[in-house]
């Protein structure tokens, strides 16, 4: 699936561009100083590569091609024909291919795809704890706009765990790279002249090749800070077709952000019935880890119900599921099951090496110490409580009552805490309701108190 520039021809605006540039005499390199469009934006152009640039693009090279108004008009023309129909690639790039399958996450994926295939939104953020399954239900996504047709562009943050093969072609690459290196404060593409600060005009080369088309530019693993706002704004408005999705530990907080909170998969519900328990996400994705190191395994009404309590006790967290079936290789599950009573987060190291219960804890570190002091003082308080408490639930008046603080206030803490992954809405009892994960009780409970 290589995402090779159509170059079989050379476009009408690309021809028109060399025709001039040649006629008055100049290199590319002249008449990109000229410009201040780069050498390999006009070299694409000319060559084909690029075939749709945008209007401020044309406007400075009609500029330094001293255009009259007939050939400027003409020019102009063919550009927005480019724009206007053809395809930038012979085939849409691709995104990775994931190795597992995604049970329980229909609805999530559903959702997004409809909302970013509409071009209802155009920035959506999935946010959620590490581990929950964020990279897993972007790539699902992607992959689905792809098969209807839409160019998905990916780039992964340096902190982003791939479990995936990725593909793409690596000039490409190198031009989504760049972009992000832009994005958040880095020189624009190789070749481009100093940025105007204000009106962040050196915007990166690979919006010539996007142009107006619809394209999905997918950020795994993007870090906490947000990228600049002024570049971020340039970017959407020069390719009005682009639409990003963001996996990230916690929201940009920008205008114009859909924030998709990624919860845990569900659990079974205490006392459900066998059929109910095996349907159960959490349980699925489950029993398809410990598939994976027991091929034998099966699982009957004692171990089924065995498992949904595991699950429970595990907040349905995919990795953590991942984790604990990898250490049937060398306990059984009542062992297993035990074990997690006793200290979950100690289990959160998958077998085969990796360091999940550290970076789980790291997680929460990092979390808690964005918080806001109200928020952070609301987490402590809730993770006070007794460990028969693990799965008490609670609702805003709850926190009011807790915190003595008013209605807004406690809210806005409230959301805090969601937003950052440490509380889940307990849907099963209808209403607002909402409990404290228990592995982010325990993780809490093993870590010493701040001064």
């Amino acid at each position: 699936m290589n995402a090779h520039v159509n170059t079989d021809t050379t476009s009408r605006v690309g021809a028109l561009i060399r025709a001039h540039r040649l006629r008055i005499g100049l290199t590319q390199r002249e008449l990109a100083d000229l410009s201040t469009i780069s050498v390999r934006a006009i070299r694409d152009l000319e060559h084909g590569k690029a075939r749709r640039p945008r209007p401020d693009t044309v406007r400075l090279m009609a500029d330094a091609l001293r255009l009259g108004p007939r050939a400027r008009a003409a020019l102009e023309a063919a550009a927005q024909q480019g724009r206007a129909g053809g395809q930038g690639w012979a085939l849409p790039p691709a995104p990775p291919t994931a190795l597992h399958a995604m049970p329980g996450r229909d609805a999530e994926t559903a959702v997004l795809e409809r909302e970013l295939g509409a071009g209802g939104e155009r920035l959506v953020n999935v946010v959620g704890l590490g581990g929950v399954g964020k990279t897993r239900v972007a790539l699902e996504v992607a992959e689905r706009l792809h098969r209807a047709g839409v160019p998905v562009l990916w780039h992964a943050f340096p902190d982003a765990t791939a479990d995936y093969l990725a593909c793409g072609e690596a000039e490409l690459t190198r031009r989504v790279t760049g972009t992000v290196t832009w994005l958040y404060g880095g020189p624009a593409a190789a070749e481009r002249p100093a940025e105007d600060p204000e009106a962040a005009a050196a915007l990166p080369d690979l919006c010539e090749l996007i142009g107006e088309q619809s394209v999905l530019l997918a950020l795994d693993g993007a870090p906490a800070a947000a990228p600049r706002f002024d570049r971020l704004t340039a970017l959407l408005r020069a390719c009005p077709g682009l639409r990003l999705l963001v996996t990230s530990e916690q929201p940009w907080e920008t205008p114009g952000e859909r924030i998709f909170l990624l919860p845990p998969l569900e659990v079974p519900a205490r006392g459900a019935a066998p059929e109910a328990v095996a349907a159960a996400p959490a349980v699925r994705v489950f029993l398809g880890h410990v598939r994976r190191v027991r091929p034998e395994f099966t699982a009957g009404p004692a171990e089924l119900e065995r498992v949904a309590g595991l699950c429970r006790s595990l907040d349905g967290h995919p990795g953590a599921l991942a984790a604990a079936a990898s250490w049937l290789v060398v306990c059984d599950l009542a062992t297993l099951c035990h074990g997690l009573d006793a200290d979950p987060v100690a289990l959160l190291d998958h077998l085969g090496g990796g360091a999940g219960a550290e970076g789980f804890r790291a997680a929460l570190h990092r979390r808690t110490d964005r918080l806001s002091p109200g928020a952070r003082e609301l987490m402590d308080a809730l993770c006070a409580g007794e460990p028969e408490g693990l799965e008490a639930e609670f609702g805003l008046t709850e926190v009011v009552a807790l915190t003595g603080r008013g209605l807004p206030e406690s809210g806005r803490m409230l959301r805090e805490l969601l937003i950052g992954g440490m509380v889940r809405a307990a849907h099963e009892s209808g209403g607002a309701r909402f409990r404290v994960l228990g592995l982010v009780r325990a993780a809490a409970r093993r870590t010493p108190q701040r001064a």
